[in-house]
């Protein structure tokens, strides 16, 4: 077996298929391990490229390797794809994983820090948010007009609205349906 010089990745749940290719990129190597032998699988190679779609949790394994000493590159999916000989499988992706790393064209995905992933959860973390606000403000808006009270589309409007409408008495709101309004209006407050 020649000296693996780059390798190929397929990350899945609970295995990982490897493909290990020589300097004249030849395929030397392919095997499956699971998820938590691949670290120390690593450990007794020489130091390498190694390749990986760029995927939920190759940002971290990724950085795991390079605190090893290799030279981790992740590559977008859909540049890998073309490079699948055979079936779609695990093993045939890691095949074309190393494939794919012999071209120089495809742009690779720098492995993220820690920091920049914390800012990507914050921002990913902001949009849903934001999502679910604008939701509780929709339905909200929804419900009270079925009970014939229309509020302006602005969030503003809403949260200025509501404890408003709680306190009075005789604006057509049931007794069953105050304690509701009430939780919404707590969701609210709670996502901004």
């Amino acid at each position: 077996m020649g000296e693996i010089t780059t390798v190929g990745l397929d990350l899945a749940k609970r295995v990982v298929s490897v493909c290990g290719e020589d300097a004249s990129g030849r395929v030397v190597l392919r095997r499956t391990l699971r998820r938590e032998a691949v670290l120390a699988w690593f450990v007794q190679r020489p130091a390498c490229v190694v390749g990986m779609e760029a995927c939920a949790s190759a940002h971290h394994r990724g950085r795991l390797l390079q605190a090893m000493g290799h030279t981790v590159h992740l590559l977008p999916a859909q540049y890998v794809k073309p490079f699948v000989i055979g079936q779609k499988n695990d093993a045939n992706d890691a095949a074309a994983i190393c494939a794919a790393m012999g071209h120089s064209g495809i742009p690779r995905v720098t492995v993220k820090t820690i920091a920049q992933q914390d800012m990507q959860a914050l921002h990913r973390i902001r949009s849903m948010k934001m999502k679910q606000r604008t939701a509780i403000i929709n339905q909200t808006r929804g419900l009270l007009a079925e009970y014939g009270i229309v509020i302006a589309k602005s969030p503003t409007a809403l949260r200025k609205a509501i404890p408003e409408l709680l306190e009075e008495a005789d604006n057509g709101l049931s007794f069953d349906f105050r304690p509701l309004l009430d939780a919404l209006y707590d969701d609210l407050r709670t996502l901004e």
